[in-house]
């Protein structure tokens, strides 16, 4: 399907005058921005984005690697002693909250700053957070940490994603493959990320591990600076400028939101043991009204609204998707914890170390899936069809749980967990950087980071759920657990495939 499949055609004439000339300029940069290859045949500011996501995700995954062990091992092992059940939807929570913060980052970036300033400023409070966490002793240090990565981290995922999207005109083929590239180094943090605060934990204390995420955050944001000025000018451009008359009015909302939630805290009706739930309403409400301002603007075209509403099918799919896929997070930790036979040659594996097999696969086969959509060009499977083919997978991923259940220590191989997360990461490339793709190509003009970031919004929703989730794990009765959640799945991706022409149609020319 070509990209004006489904549009209205009205014939014209040869562009005269004006629009001649911004054709020819037009032609003129999307030809140098085809030239410039200079970064694994990608354009070479992409560099820039892909070393400072690196070491956010360095610093992100290292510190998630021992997050939920710091909070229910003991507190003479360093630990703060938690209810394992507790500890498992806070992670959620706080897991949700991350994506979640992608709407204030995608505001912030349409309305005052633009993507690239967000991007960068995002970068100096995650730091922040990670040196909160590594000074700050007890829960004074863990609610203060999680809460500046979390907002830190929103603030850089959307916008990240939105500047890579303008090293590309509309009609680069190699997107997609940019994008993959972009995920490598994403997944290059991730798998660096938990082997070395993992060892840093085991050596010196969870502090230690925290203080390395700080440190590797700092040089992902020294590069950055150098490298930020080189950027396109389209990074930095505010499409939605708020009126400066309305700027006292969105701090007074801001400041009564604060204020609401610390009343709420300090009532009891937000608790530890509910925060996973909160997470997931806030999300679920904070969807209805984006999709809502969105296709109730006047700012947006009949073609673009018909996008929009065909990216909600791809939206429900990736909530499921990442609700499973979430779960390396929580229950597959404690799965590792304590029923992983991690002992190699006499030599015990740490805990955090499982949460890099799953970025080593995605190291190995994220350039073979770049490789493979790039060959096929416009013969490759539609977005609906990888979405359905990702979930389902997920879903057959739980269900190779299944031999395994119900096992007691050290009873499941090592290499058992290594061919389950193969399959979490093939079906994670099948939707992940195939979702932020689409995504960027879906998004109405005026509206076009916090598209990205209503993306993010079903990673968050998924990831609340998948806090919420974990608290119905039953190590001595683990049958139920993944063959339930394993074909819902299933059920769900087959639904999607079924759809996948009125989707299409929807998408207007997009696939």
């Amino acid at each position: 399907m070509n990209e004006n499949e489904g549009l209205e055609q009205v014939p014209v004439g040869p562009p005269t005058g004006a629009a001649a000339a911004r054709e020819t300029a037009t032609a003129t940069a999307d030809e140098h921005d085809r030239r410039d290859t200079r970064f694994f045949g990608q354009p070479w500011d992409l560099v820039h984005i892909f070393f400072v996501e690196m070491w956010e995700r360095f610093s992100f995954y290292g510190m998630q690697g021992i997050l939920l062990l710091y909070m229910y091992y003991a507190v003479t092992e360093g630990g703060l002693g938690m209810p394992e059940a507790i500890a498992t939807g806070i992670v959620g929570a706080y897991g949700g909250s991350v994506y979640l913060s992608t709407i204030l980052g995608a505001w912030v970036a349409d309305r005052l700053l633009g993507s690239e300033r967000v991007l960068f400023y995002s970068a100096i409070v995650i730091m922040g957070g990670h040196i909160a966490l590594a000074v700050l002793p007890g829960y004074w240090g863990l609610g203060v940490g999680l809460i500046l990565v979390a907002v830190g981290s929103g603030g850089l995922k959307a916008n990240a994603t939105s500047v890579v999207g303008t090293l590309y005109s509309p009609t680069d083929t190699r997107r997609d493959a940019g994008f993959s590239l972009f995920y490598l180094g994403i997944n290059l943090g991730a798998l660096l990320g938990p082997i070395l605060t993992g060892a840093a934990q085991v050596a010196w204390g969870f502090h230690a591990g925290f203080a390395l995420a700080a440190i590797g955050m700092a040089i992902g944001l020294t590069q950055y600076a150098f490298g930020r000025r080189n950027l396109p000018a389209e990074s930095r451009t505010v499409p939605n400028p708020l009126p400066a008359n309305r700027r006292g009015v969105m701090i007074g909302i801001a400041a009564a939101a604060v204020l609401l939630v610390v009343v709420l805290v300090l009532s009891g009706i937000i608790r530890a043991d509910n925060l996973d739930g909160v997470v997931i309403l806030v999300t679920l409400g904070a969807t209805v009204a984006y999709f809502a301002v969105i296709l109730s603007s006047g700012r947006i075209s009949a073609v673009e609204r018909s996008r929009v509403f065909g990216f909600i099918p791809l939206f429900i799919v990736s909530v499921g998707f990442w609700s499973l896929y979430q779960q390396q997070f929580t229950v597959l930790t404690i799965y590792s914890d304590k029923k992983l036979d991690r002992n190699i040659f006499g030599w015990e594996m740490p805990v955090p170390f499982v949460q890099s097999i799953n970025p080593i696969f995605i190291i190995i086969l994220s350039g073979v899936f770049a490789a493979l959509w790039t060959k096929l060009g416009t013969r490759q499977p539609s977005t609906p069809v990888k979405f359905g083919l990702g979930v389902i997978i997920m879903g057959l991923a739980f269900l190779l749980f299944l031999p395994f259940a119900n096992g007691g220590p050290n009873s499941t191989p090592l290499l058992a967990i290594v061919g389950i997360l193969f399959v979490f990461t093939v079906a994670e490339l099948l939707i992940s950087p195939v979702g932020l793709s689409v995504t960027t190509k879906l998004a109405p003009n005026a509206f076009h980071t916090q598209m990205v970031a209503l993306f993010f919004l079903s990673v968050a929703l998924g990831t609340a759920i998948a806090g919420w989730l974990a608290e119905f794990y039953n190590p001595d009765n683990e049958v139920p657990y993944f063959s339930i959640l394993g074909a819902i799945a299933i059920v769900l991706g087959i639904a999607l495939l079924v759809s996948v022409k009125p989707v299409l149609k929807l998408m207007r020319g997009v696939r």
